[in-house]
Parts: structure tokens; C-alpha cells; sequence
């Protein structure tokens, strides 16, 4: 039975106007150490309500689903703002990196519990009152209190990313504490789903432009995680979409793309994507040459002042996450079916042959697919435990409408929360593994499909007998 239009609009816009209740409701049942469970829930019922409003906006008129898009995005995106960041601590860093910079010094040069950085410290940053002993609260050997995690290891941001943090510094009120890199977040996040609207409708397909778009608008990952944890992934998300979209495989499309992984190196996974169907050395070398020379170039002020401290403490974090050589608790799909010390060589393999694949095969008409499928399935193999690492998995799919591969960051969300919860269960085998399931599932229905939309329309246009 036919939906009327109305009604569907109607519908989409109840289920917004839960989704944004539900997103409000669950920041303010409490914080990931205190109430992780009322969190899942509510994640829960939170994804729930989005997959409703996606499928439902696609029964509304163009028009209208675009004012829903873009309402949506705005109520979701102030609905983040609503509470202090309630799953990460990782904002608190930023606020410290755009702080030490307005003071002159290099972001690299010193971790935050360094003497030498002690007259930038406050009140909220550092608490000097009270028990030590809050949500995201942390306390050195030397017995400083600080919200900033890893205290005191350097940071380890790519320098547009510290750009980024000392600019939201230079433009914020006195004392307004996490508020401004949480409005930073929003700013980022309704930007990128304009860019979605515009991208999609100038690709030719102006009637899907809304639902495509919805699928970032609207997804909890984004108020949560964007929004409330502020986590700078938004702005190499944004620059993402804008290097795939706007911009065809050349200069333009290089430097969009290097600014991105100069703001969180994550982006480039969606190199291969870029480069899909360049074949020649001289289309290939159009396009990365200035994206290395864009990441050179913001590397290049920190590198004069810090020298090789700009990598700061990322080995060390690779190495602490399980990515290092020899390490394997990650690769949580790889280590079901192969020993575990093959498991990261066999990802490093998978994932080449696989950037090699979309490279040369891959449909320049369509960078974002060959994005997707890489970035996507890297996540799968490599498995991390942050949700707010598939950001960019979330802008690919709205660009490319392939929706089970939220199944991803749906899964992120359900390990970080639910793992504590959980004491000795797999579940990053089992989340993963799922989640695999579910693309793999996606991907053999719409290709089901298309083999009948196919067949019919062949038959429909064979001639009488």
C-alpha cells in the first residue's frame, strides 16, 4: 500500500523529534564509568529510531525530506551540546593543545604534566579541589589531578588537527570550558551534511539527495560522538566528503584529501577510492603530489620548532592499542580462523590487494565506493575499540547509499560501551563478526537486486514475438 506523502512526512518528522529526545535523554542518564548500561540502552533505542526515520524519509517528497535533513541535523547537533562529553576525555587534550600553542609553545615539545607547562594550568583542566576520583578524572605519579588522558605523554594530533584546536582557543569566550570545540563540532557536523546535499545533487541524483544525506544527519554516531565528544574526526570526515565530491582526480581533489589526513592520518584509507581508474603516472602524480605537499607543509612550522618530536606519542599509542608488530590483540576476525602471529600480516596483505583492487578497477565516476569498501573493511580487520574511528565509514555511506556498512559504527559503539559491562565475553569477536555479516548480507541483496532490475528491464524492452 502506498504511503500518501503527508503522512510520511509527518511520520519522519515524529521519529526526528524522538530520535532528538532519545540522544538528549541518554547524555544526561550519566557518564560512561557511572551508567554504562542506561548508555547502551539508550545507543540502543537511539539507532533504532534512526533506522526508522532513514527508511521513512525516503517516502517524502524531495523537498520536504530536505527542510527534514536539515532540521534534523540542527536539533541532533544541539542536542550534543546539551551535556559535557560523556564517553571520551579526548577533547579535554584539544583544549590543552590550543591552549600551550596561544602561549607560544610548540604542542609537541612537552606533555601536559611537564613543570615546565605549569603556569597554564587551571581550575578546570586541573583540578586542585576535591577527590580525584570523577569521570575522566586521572592523577599522576606526582600527584597531579587532570582531566587530560595520558597526561603525560606528548600528543600525538597531526598538525592540522592542532590547528584546528588553537583556533577554536582564539575564537572562545573566557572560562567557556568544553563548550566551544563542542559547537566546533556541530558547526562541522551540519556542514558536512550540507555538503552531502550538494555533492548528491550535483552528482545527478537530486531525489536521493535527502535520504543520502539523512544517513549522516541523523545517525547517533554523529550527535554522540561529532557533537558531545567533539572528537576532530568530523573536520577530516568534512574534508573527505568535499575531496571526493567536489573536486575530480586532480590538484584540487589531492590537497582536500592530505588536508584530511593531516587532520587524523585515518582518511587515508580513502586514498585508493581517489585514485580509482588513474592509471597513468602522470593522472597519479596530479593528485598526490599536493597531497603530500599539503601534509608537508603543516607538518612543516611544527617540524622547525620540534623537530622529530612532531610525531609525539603515536608510537606509542599504536603500540598500547595492539597495532604494533607482534601484538595481536586486535585483528579479532583474522584470529578466529588463523594463528595469531599471522594475523596482522594477513591484514597488511588484504587490505593491499584490496587499495590495489580499487585503484585500478574502481570507478572514477564514484571514488566514494572504492573509499568505502576500503576504509570499511580495514575497520573490520583491524577491529579498534573507539566508535568515533568510524566517522568517516558514516560520511562514505551517505555518499554512497550503501547502508550496511553502518554496521560498522554500530559496532564500535556497542564494543566501547558494552565491554565493560561484559567482563571476559568476545565480544569484538562477536560485534565484529556480526558486523561482517551484515555487509556481507547488504551486498549480496542489492546485488540480487540489481540482477532482477536488470532482467526486467531487458525483458520489458525485447520486441514482441
Amino acid at each position: 500500500m502506498k504511503v500518501p506523502a503527508r503522512t510520511g512526512t509527518v511520520v519522519t518528522a515524529v521519529l526526528l523529534a524522538t530520535l532528538t529526545a532519545a540522544v538528549i535523554g541518554t547524555l544526561h542518564a550519566g557518564d560512561s564509568q557511572r551508567a554504562p548500561g542506561r548508555l547502551v540502552a539508550g545507543y540502543a533505542l537511539a539507532w533504532g529510531l534512526f533506522a526508522a526515520a532513514a527508511w521513512t524519509v525516503r517516502k517524502v517528497p524531495a523537498r520536504a525530506a530536505t527542510g527534514l535533513v536539515l532540521v534534523g541535523a540542527a536539533a541532533l547537533a544541539l542536542a550534543g551540546i546539551t551535556t559535557p562529553p560523556r564517553t571520551s576525555t579526548d577533547m579535554y587534550r584539544y583544549a590543552w593543545d590550543g591552549r600551550v600553542q596561544a602561549a607560544g609553545i610548540s604542542p609537541y615539545a612537552q606533555p601536559p604534566a611537564a613543570p615546565e607547562l605549569a603556569g597554564l594550568r587551571d581550575d578546570w583542566l586541573f583540578p586542585t579541589t576535591g577527590p580525584c576520583t570523577g569521570w575522566g578524572l586521572t592523577r599522576t605519579e606526582t600527584g597531579l589531578c587532570t582531566r587530560i588522558n595520558r597526561p603525560t605523554v606528548r600528543t600525538l594530533y597531526p598538525p592540522l588537527a592542532e590547528g584546528w584546536y588553537v583556533a577554536v582557543h582564539a575564537l572562545s569566550p573566557p572560562d567557556s570550558r568544553h563548550k566551544p570545540f563542542q559547537v566546533g563540532g556541530a558547526a562541522l557536523a551540519f556542514g558536512t551534511t550540507v555538503a552531502l546535499l550538494t555533492v548528491v545533487r550535483r552528482r545527478g541524483d537530486p531525489h536521493r539527495a535527502p535520504s543520502r544525506a539523512a544517513l549522516w544527519a541523523w545517525c547517533p554516531a554523529v550527535p554522540f560522538d561529532a557533537v558531545n565528544n567533539a572528537h576532530i574526526d568530523a573536520l577530516g570526515v568534512l574534508l573527505t566528503v568535499l575531496a571526493l565530491g567536489t573536486a575530480t582526480a586532480g590538484a584540487r581533489r589531492g590537497a582536500l584529501l592530505g588536508a584530511a589526513i593531516a587532520v587524523k592520518l585515518l582518511p587515508v584509507l580513502a586514498l585508493p577510492g581517489a585514485l580509482s581508474g588513474q592509471r597513468t603516472p602522470k593522472r597519479v602524480i596530479r593528485l598526490l603530489a599536493p597531497l603530500l605537499a599539503t601534509i608537508a607543509l603543516g607538518y612543516l612550522p611544527y617540524v622547525l620548532l620540534s623537530g622529530q618530536a612532531v610525531l609525539g606519542y603515536l608510537p606509542g599509542y599504536l603500540q598500547e592499542e595492539g597495532y604494533a608488530p607482534g601484538d595481536v590483540r586486535r585483528f579479532a576476525l583474522l584470529r578466529l580462523l588463523l594463528p595469531d602471529t599471522a594475523a596482522a600480516v594477513t591484514a597488511v596483505v588484504l587490505l593491499a590487494l584490496l587499495a590495489l583492487s580499487v585503484w585500478w578497477y574502481g570507478d572514477p565516476a564514484r571514488p566514494w565506493r572504492g573509499a568505502l569498501l576500503v576504509t570499511g573493511t580495514a575497520l573490520l580487520l583491524l577491529s579498534p575499540n573507539y566508535p568515533w574511528y568510524a566517522l568517516l565509514v558514516v560520511g562514505l555511506v551517505a555518499l554512497d547509499g550503501r547502508w550496511e556498512w553502518l554496521a560498522v559504527p554500530l559496532t564500535g559503539a556497542v564494543l566501547y560501551l558494552a565491554g565493560p559491562v561484559l567482563p571476559g565475553f568476545p565480544l569484538q569477536a562477536v560485534t565484529y563478526g556480526s558486523a561482517a555479516l551484515a555487509v556481507t548480507a547488504g551486498t549480496v541483496a542489492r546485488a540480487d537486486t540489481a540482477r532482477h532490475l536488470l532482467t526486467g528491464r531487458h525483458l520489458r524492452c525485447r520486441p514482441p514475438a
